[in-house]
């Protein structure tokens, strides 16, 4: 056609017109070429080129110096075969026509057209039979043929699970949207295609295999199978040029009673050999009828042909439509030569949603409503197609959308039907192209597993070739497509991964892991230190255990030395010789972080060695188990010689007067690591305050290091110092007055309120060491001067003495006794004598577990020898 000076040709499809209208315009340029079909007008002023569909196809001879009818032998076609044969009949160039089509053909344009002549083109490759193939075990580059929505579905769905997934071509596509998945599978993204029969005409296609599913397709009759030249069109679509195809049926698609679908002898055969019975009528309808009347009209399309080789074609839908209105009110109201004729154009709307005769009827009855006053209004026409303007919804949905827009786009392209034409039918167009993405996005999104397609074509290949990429997020991805997620050294397949698909994932990521966490590994030890954590009794990495701590030894009183590590499974991948590097990596990195607890490694050697003596080394011992901290009450002092004190003492031990404890110990590093490390379960306070208020510890969880002072808590240390300052306050008295028993002394609070104590609560720590508090009378009203100072006395529990039980109600009341006596002092009353405690009764009552302590403390077994501590 492009060496003449003007051409037209006429396709079968939309989109083979659209093809070749490309590939012209890409040699003749935009303004020569122009491309016409039903639903779309492309016609620059000054076009010498035009490329059409059947149907939009002029009627017209000699206009154009190339003419050429494509798929000529579809004039047999019982919907459509009248458009082709009048084509063939009477499109004609001024210097050259031809007319293509299968060989079939040959013996009717012989009669029709004697003059014509004929020239053939062999096949340059070999179409072979293959036999019968699982689904399963489909070769790729193939195509699936199967005759209704559904099984095409699930065939495609079939592929999705086995290969990674496949392209789908139907007939109800839209031209878009089936050239996208043409693309999608001739650019390799799958290997894979499932398609109707409109595979068979139109499609340029790189197959190799073609697999039938069904050999039997309804044909808007009947449902029959498909004769050899059927057959012959759609397996010819494998092999191209010189490169030879297969074809041949699926296992598992027969007829349901267990006989395996298959090809005969003979349909072999004509295939292979391309040998098909020629075709022996062509079918006919009057092109050019009379417009009379309606009655007219359809006498006229009703005609027989007076040629013996052609046949009146059956009623198509456009006829059907016609007569079905003309029977009705609306068909008696038209009138008139030119009503007439444009009656019949509203009537041949093609039925783009296969709706049936009745509905398609109805259709027509309301657009002729409104074009029998003239025009389509443009904003009724933008209203119907903003209706359809909606991308959501599922893929029914939205090729029902696309058939609907199809329709107005057809409305939109008539010269006298829609005002505003060129517009409105850019708006048609528009939505249609949207429309067709978003159907083919679904399409893809549903049939299309992109990922595992990727990895069925690499997984044969050597594991250091597998395109994996390690992200900054922990992503791992397969040319953009992710497989899982890698956090720390642990792979966790993609969560949205099909149970068929998590092995193959598994697959994939463990045969780039390797390498992978190797590298990691690597750069952990060398500059990611820094995000390690101990946590749990393990070394951690954004949360992940990389190795289990423990340290030899009892599972109490252990060792203390080099600890042991146990990498994880999250490890198990890591090459043997980067696992080595990488566990003597974390033991360095260990024995760093475990310098605070120096400490107890010292105490953990004494309390191994035979010279320390059994009293001291059960004492140390006894306190590595507590981890540095143990009352006196369980320390059992009684047994410990007290020239073992000062060896003790050394150690970093000291014996205070309500705790012993190591006071290096207490510091936040190590309470931290102890913690963190899991020995020493209790509840930690990260900076170790010196005292705690009241509800920061929860109910009966006392912080690690801290005793009860009230309602405050106080670290042990802090709590000592201030005994030990009132220690020293007395003795300072008892010295000044030997023969004064017990003398009362002042008591500076200064100390213990700089810490954080409230007085009241260093009142009732104090009281836990036996010191009792005298307090002063307050100024009368209009005195002056400085108050008197309260006055102490110390008084320890005697050995057998029993608990002061007015002491634990006070506990359990909160101190009320204690507010209530310092009111009455307030108002001047004298105080009196108290009553001591009355120990000639046994208290026999069952005791509980202590309240946690709030109210002035009790003297305690603590202090049964504490004149002896002091001396020592």
């Amino acid at each position: 056609m492009c060496g003449h000076s003007s051409g037209m040709m006429g396709f079968p499809l939309r989109l083979l017109a659209r093809e070749v209208y490309d590939r012209v315009r890409a040699i003749k340029g935009d303004k020569q070429v122009a491309l016409i079909t039903g639903e779309e007008r492309i016609e620059p002023p000054d076009a010498r080129y035009f490329l059409c569909t059947a149907e939009a196809m002029p009627r017209t001879s000699g206009e154009h110096a190339f003419v050429a009818l494509d798929e000529a032998q579809l004039g047999a076609d019982p919907e459509r075969g009248h458009i082709f044969t009048d084509r063939l009949l009477h499109a004609r160039g001024r210097e050259e026509t031809m007319i293509l089509g299968s060989a079939t053909l040959e013996p009717l344009v012989k009669a029709l057209i004697p003059r014509a002549e004929i020239t053939s083109r062999p096949r340059f490759s070999t179409l072979s039979h293959a036999g019968v193939c699982k689904l399963s075990r489909l070769p790729k580059r193939s195509a699936v043929v199967a005759f209704s929505v559904e099984q095409v579905y699930a065939m495609a769905e079939a592929l999705r699970r086995f290969r990674g997934g496949a392209a789908v071509v139907m007939g109800a596509l839209s031209p878009e949207t089936r050239n996208k998945q043409v693309a999608m599978f001739q650019s390799g993204e799958v290997d894979y295609i499932v398609a109707t029969d409109a595979i068979g005409m139109g499609l340029n296609l790189d197959l190799d295999h073609v697999a039938f599913a069904a050999l039997s397709k309804y044909d808007g009759r009947r449902k029959r199978r498909l004769t050899p030249s059927e057959m012959a069109q759609i397996a010819g679509r494998a092999g191209r040029h010189q490169r030879d195809g297969t074809f041949g049926t699926l296992s598992g698609t027969g007829k349901g009673d267990g006989e395996p679908l298959a090809f005969t002898d003979e349909e072999v055969y004509a295939i292979e050999e391309h040998r098909f019975a020629p075709l022996t009528h062509l079918f006919w309808r009057e092109a050019e009828p009379r417009f009379d009347s309606l009655d007219t009209l359809i006498a006229d399309l009703e005609a027989r042909p007076a040629d013996a080789v052609l046949r009146a074609a059956p009623e198509a839908i456009d006829l059907a439509v016609l007569k079905r209105l003309a029977s009705d009110s609306l068909g008696a109201s038209v009138r008139g030569a030119g009503n007439v004729r444009r009656f019949w154009e509203a009537c041949s709307l093609p039925d783009f949603r296969n709706l049936g005769v009745e509905p398609h009827a109805r259709f027509v009855a309301r657009l002729w409503e409104d074009l029998r006053g003239g025009y389509l209004g443009a904003d009724f026409v933008a209203a119907r197609i903003a209706e359809l303007d909606r991308m959501q919804g599922d893929i029914d949905t939205l090729q029902g959308r696309i058939a609907a827009i199809r329709s107005w786009a057809y409305i939109c392209q008539r010269p006298d039907w829609v005002l505003a034409r060129d517009e409105m039918a850019a708006r048609a167009r528009a939505v249609e192209a949207k429309l067709s993405d978003a159907l083919h996005a679904r399409l893809t999104e549903r049939f299309v597993n992109r990922r595992t397609t990727l990895l069925m074509k690499s997984l044969g290949q050597d594991a250091s070739a597998l395109p994996v990429t390690l992200e900054t997020d922990g992503h791992l991805t397969v040319e953009g497509e992710s497989i899982g997620r890698l956090e720390g050294f642990r792979f966790h397949v993609d969560p949205d991964a099909g149970v068929a698909d998590r092995r193959m994932l598994l697959a994939a990521g463990e045969k780039a892991l390797p390498a992978l966490l190797a590298s990691r590994a690597e750069w952990l030890l060398s500059q990611g230190l820094g995000e390690l954590e101990i946590s749990r009794g393990a070394i951690r990495w954004q949360g992940r255990a990389l190795a289990e701590i423990a340290f030899p030894g009892q599972p109490g009183a252990g060792h203390f030395g080099t600890p042991r590590l146990t990498l994880t499974r999250d490890l198990a991948l890591l090459p043997e010789t980067a696992r080595a590097d990488f566990e003597a990596g974390l033991a360095a990195w260990l024995e760093q972080q475990l310098e605070p607890l120096e400490p107890l490694r010292k105490l953990a050697e004494a309390a191994r060695d035979p010279e320390a003596g059994s009293q001291a080394r059960a004492l140390v011992i006894t306190l590595i188990e507590a981890r540095g901290v143990i009352s006196r009450e369980d320390a059992g002092l009684e047994h410990l010689p007290k020239e073992m004190r000062p060896y003790l003492r050394k150690l970093g031990i000291t014996f205070g007067a309500l705790d012993i404890f190591a006071a290096p110990l207490l510091k936040p590093a190590p309470r931290r690591l102890l913690h963190a490390l899991g020995l020493d379960p209790r509840p930690l306070n990260e900076a170790m305050l010196p005292v705690l208020a009241e509800g920061a510890w929860a109910k009966g969880r006392l912080p690690a290091g801290y005793r009860y002072a009230g309602t405050q808590a106080i670290r042990v240390d802090l709590a000592e110092k201030i005994l030990r300052a009132a220690f020293d306050a007395r003795s300072v008295v008892t010295a000044a007055r030997p023969k004064e028993r017990n003398p009362a002394f002042r008591l500076d609070l200064a100390l213990a309120v700089s810490v954080g104590l409230e007085a009241d609560n260093a009142r009732r720590l104090l009281g836990s060491a036996g010191f009792r508090c005298d307090r002063a009378r307050p100024l009368s009203e209009g005195a002056q001067g400085a108050p008197a100072p309260d006055r102490w006395h110390w008084r320890p529990r005697r050995p057998g003495e029993r608990d002061d039980r007015r002491g634990e109600r006070q506990h359990r009341q909160g101190g009320k006794p204690a507010a209530r006596r310092e009111q009455q002092d307030a108002k001047g009353k004298p105080q009196g004598k108290r009553k001591p405690p009355r120990n000639d009764r046994r208290d026999d009552r069952p005791r509980t577990a202590p309240k946690p302590d709030t109210g002035p403390a009790r003297a305690g077994g603590a202090f049964d020898k504490l004149a002896d501590l002091l001396k020592g």
